[in-house]
């Protein structure tokens, strides 16, 4: 199986709007004019991009036979930031958590420990990949920005021409 949070900009928000106490709209609107989300940010905080990322780990980890309509998907536009602060009082935050199994794949805001490795700040990514024989693998990075996305799609490209 495979969980994390695989999209930068719901999580620069998610994250903002814990550390500062603000709205979902204004943490948007910051987000946009700093170039982590983009002018029609929908994708990326209605949880489709997270899917999709999952609905790829799931047929990789699977062997293949998941798309997107097998995905239950939910984003984070309607949290309140009281949701946040609330959370914060019991140790722990909001993260869009993506999870691929044998069953399918889900998409939507989880209760994480504060200090637990699903509570990545800002743009950063991370995925736990659990295995039989070396138990829980964590890889995390980068995951939102200008450079970023010039990298992955500078990475998509050189596939493709080889």
């Amino acid at each position: 199986a495979a969980r994390g949070v695989l999209n930068g900009t719901a999580n620069f928000i998610l994250t903002r709007m814990a550390a500062e106490g603000l709205d979902y709209e204004h943490v948007l609107a910051e987000a946009q004019d700093l170039g982590v989300a983009e002018a029609d940010p929908t994708f990326d905080v209605d949880g489709t991009d997270v899917a999709l990322k999952f609905v790829i780990l799931a047929n990789v980890l699977n062997g293949g036979g998941f798309s997107l309509e097998d995905a239950t998907v939910e984003g984070i536009q309607d949290i309140p930031g009281s949701a946040l602060d609330l959370a914060a009082e019991d140790g722990r935050t909001i993260r869009l958590i993506g999870e691929a199994t044998r069953d399918g794949v889900q998409v939507g805001p989880r209760l994480v420990p504060e200090n637990g490795a699903l509570a990545v700040t800002g743009t950063r990514n991370i995925v736990q990949l659990e295995t039989r024989n070396a138990g829980s693998l964590h890889s995390s990075g980068r995951g939102a920005g200008g450079p970023e996305t010039a990298t992955a799609v500078l990475s998509d490209v050189g596939r493709l021409s080889d």
